[in-house]
């Protein structure tokens, strides 16, 4: 696994989390339809593509965003972990 496939997956959860962020700020909102952001995985980049949805509730949005704050911390620790592994190589290298 790569950084950038990290990096995109940190960036798709970001939107995820801010479009649940509006639908939360918004429920009371008279007129307000709703987002869903949906995932797509190609070629090692994960990108999330948000679309209104008047169907989808409150308590999908709470969990997925604990599934959200749990993909972040895993993709940081990865990162962290190619990192260590980056300069352990070049320690021994040199």
């Amino acid at each position: 696994m790569n950084i950038s496939a990290n990096i995109s997956a940190i960036t798709a959860n970001q939107t995820y989390l801010n479009t649940n962020a509006n639908n939360v700020a918004n429920i009371n909102t008279n007129g307000f339809t709703p987002s869903q952001t949906t995932f797509s995985d190609k070629n090692q980049t994960v990108t999330a593509i948000t679309a209104t949805n008047s169907g989808h509730g409150l308590a999908a949005d709470l969990v997925g965003n604990l599934v959200a704050v749990n993909s972040v911390a895993a993709n940081v620790a990865g990162i962290q972990t190619q990192n260590k592994m980056f300069g352990s190589l070049l320690d021994i290298k040199a």
